[in-house]
């Protein structure tokens, strides 16, 4: 595997394979860290703290900035979310690059899937081993093993880890935003978009809106003129959004929550929709029918509407210099033996966060695994080395490649 590599480079990549990943991820998986179970986080956060405080520079745990959501009864609530994890170093150096994780995951302090077993000879089952406690063992691995480099000093990074990606990172992306001002490039550490390796390319963007609708309340025999259904209306919405879908725009009326009494004219509803949209323009077009879809109905129906929520996660195109990324990650993993291609995918990540800060973004750097966001989620061990080994070599190359060349990055339309 090491035959194409110089003896710098088969010295960086044996480190970053050496590093106790394994160990890690068993440990960091024990933890609960589901997005709402606010000890847990704080537990993991703690963890992860005292493990890249190895790092050189500054490690910081950061309040999340305020976020609300919409009850069945159409109320504003806050919701709490846990502090996020932001470590920099050398903010002088050339060349900047962002490096992110997420330490939640989908499995609550309540599910039943809460421990690891090995489900067969390397293959590790367990909640968050691949998503992503697995690829945030690869991310410190590779940064551990390219801080004993010669050159590093050229190149300056910023980690963030944050604790509400799988719901979206609302508390978050400011400050995902924030980091990724003025870098060169990013790296998500999303386990591999399919089990062999393969990476995701362009992603749609997502949005999550929640709809609510006050009607007015009347007896549904006596004088059910006088009521306006905030049921039918919301059914109404629901139809007419669904008539937005098309290629390249996705929606998703998930479910309606409201209504009352048979005898009753329901005079409050709420929508759940997800919107998927797969450019820019898909979604600037989709904005403009929600405002004129909820002004119809609201005409059509006498009654008032108003929307909560918004896109969360703008489209992810694949420009020029993420296919320049892109290209790099597999120019690396060639000289390391790995076949790495990417295809188009319909998830959403962090990454779509930054790729709409003008920055291009790897976003699934992370292991090889399966099954995420059930009960038979799995982690391939090898793709730990293998893995730690691709994200260290690219650092060194860019460390010595584009910061030793001002000129590099506009070659590579970075710039």
């Amino acid at each position: 595997m090491t035959e194409n590599l110089s003896p710098t480079e088969r010295a960086l990549v044996e480190r970053a394979m050496a590093a106790p990943m394994l160990d890690q991820v068993l440990a960091w998986a024990a933890i609960n860290s589901g997005s709402d179970n606010l000890a847990g986080l704080a537990m993991m956060a703690r963890e992860l703290a005292e493990a890249f405080a190895a790092l050189p520079g500054t490690v910081e745990l950061l309040d999340p900035m305020p976020a609300t959501r919409i009850d069945a009864a159409g109320q504003e609530l806050a919701l709490a979310h846990g502090r996020n994890l932001l470590v920099t170093v050398r903010p002088q150096a050339p060349v900047q690059l962002l490096l992110t994780g997420h330490m939640d995951t989908v499995f609550s302090a309540e599910h039943s899937f809460q421990s690891c077993q090995w489900l067969e000879p390397g293959v590790l089952g367990g909640p968050g081993v691949a998503d992503m406690k697995g690829g945030l063992a690869v991310m410190l691995a590779a940064l551990s093993a390219f801080e004993q480099m010669p050159g590093k000093e050229r190149l300056g990074y910023q980690v963030v880890i944050n604790s509400d990606e799988e719901v979206g990172s609302p508390g978050s992306a400011p400050l995902l935003a924030r980091a990724a001002a003025g870098k060169l490039a990013a790296f998500t550490y999303e386990p591999a978009a399919l089990p062999d390796g393969t990476l995701a390319g362009a992603r749609p963007g997502s949005g999550n809106f929640s709809f609510i609708v006050k009607g007015r309340s009347a007896h549904a025999g006596r004088n059910p003129q006088e009521g306006r259904n905030a049921v039918l209306a919301t059914a109404d919405l629901a139809l007419r959004l669904s008539a937005l879908a098309r290629p390249g725009l996705l929606v998703n009326c998930a479910k309606i929550e409201g209504g009352g009494p048979n005898n009753v004219v329901p005079d409050h509803a709420v929508l759940r929709v997800n919107i998927r949209p797969t450019t820019p323009e898909d979604q600037r077009v989709a904005e403009e029918a929600l405002e004129r879809l909820m002004r119809e109905v609201a005409q059509a129906h006498d009654l008032h509407l108003h929307r909560h929520g918004g896109f969360g996660r703008p489209p992810k195109p694949i420009d020029t210099a993420g296919q320049h990324l892109l290209e790099l990650v597999r120019s690396c993993g060639r000289l390391l033996g790995q076949e790495i291609g990417w295809r188009d995918t319909g998830g959403v990540c962090d990454g779509n966060n930054i790729a709409a800060c003008g920055v291009p973004v790897v976003d699934t750097m992370g292991v090889r695994g399966g099954a995420i966001h059930s009960a038979q989620e799995y982690l391939i061990a090898d793709s730990l080395g293998e893995r730690a080994a691709l994200s260290a070599l690219i650092l060194h190359h860019l460390a010595t490649e584009v910061a030793g060349d001002p000129q590099k990055p506009v070659a590579f339309g970075w710039l």
